[in-house]
């Protein structure tokens, strides 16, 4: 998002904490079915997106569009949430429709908060998507949006039903039944970066040859929380490859430690 979108979707954010302060976990997910369908009309009838997302159009206007056309299919909450989505200036008409998204992922991670659950719900997320970078027929059956949605959903709970919890089973749903031309894995990533932020955290994959001990994953934890100079959540898969050492992704930063890497550095810098 360009920073209009992005001061906008703070905005819409801190709207939401203010209305689900206190809300039970079941109100949290009809909230989160209902924005998420919401912002699948919305990103299906492009026509009426271009609308709502006009900085042109008088705001009475969009908020009045809005109300006729969900009005009936929306609860109290989930519409006020939307008005206040419409209201909103947005760079791209496509960033309406990943506030709404946003928001809807943040009602089942708000209920799994309630629940206690969030840690947990990362670390299902987290081991999700390890799944799909290993299992790329898997990736692309759930990805194939030429096939049915209901034959998708049957395929991901088939596989994570009774393994998961719901909040888990229910934000992978999303991802599946609606992926707007982005892959799954890397959805299932941002969903795992979400929880963790949602904890206050932010989330480090490391890579390792071998599983860490306890006080390993504390000590690295403890350094990462130093330089990030906040709680860090630590997330492992195991990649013989790497041979030693570790690597390390927190966001967008790569702290490459590994064996192969330093290997690799050192065959390039011999002379041939």
């Amino acid at each position: 998002m360009q920073f209009t979108s992005r001061l906008s979707l703070a905005v819409v954010r801190d709207r939401f904490e203010e209305q689900v302060g206190g809300t039970e976990t079941g109100a949290l997910h009809r909230l989160a079915d209902q924005l998420s369908e919401a912002a699948r009309v919305l990103d299906t009838e492009r026509v009426l997106r271009r609308y709502l997302a006009d900085p042109a159009a008088a705001e009475s206007g969009r908020r009045g569009l809005a109300e006729r056309v969900f009005g009936g299919k929306l609860d109290a909450a989930a519409l006020d949430l939307l008005l206040e989505v419409v209201t909103q200036r947005w760079s791209r008409t496509t960033d309406l429709v990943d506030a709404l998204e946003s928001l809807a992922r943040q009602a089942l991670l708000a209920s799994a908060e309630r629940d206690g659950a969030l840690d947990e719900v990362e670390d299902e997320l987290f081991r999700f998507g390890r799944v799909l970078d290993s299992e790329s027929r898997l990736r692309e059956l759930l990805e194939d949006t030429s096939a049915p949605a209901p034959g998708r959903l049957d395929l991901l709970r088939g596989l994570l039903a009774d393994k998961v919890k719901p909040v888990t089973l229910q934000l992978l749903e999303q991802a599946v039944r609606a992926p707007r031309h982005r892959s799954l894995d890397a959805v299932v990533q941002q969903l795992a970066e979400l929880a963790a932020s949602r904890r206050n955290r932010s989330m480090a994959q490391v890579v390792a040859a071998e599983p860490l001990s306890a006080e390993q994953e504390e000590r690295l934890a403890t350094v990462l929380s130093r330089i990030y100079g906040r709680p860090v959540s630590i997330q492992v898969e195991i990649d013989p490859e790497v041979i030693g050492g570790m690597v390390v992704r927190v966001g967008d930063e790569v702290i490459d430690g590994s064996i192969a890497t330093r290997l690799a550095r050192a065959s390039r810098d011999l002379p041939r």
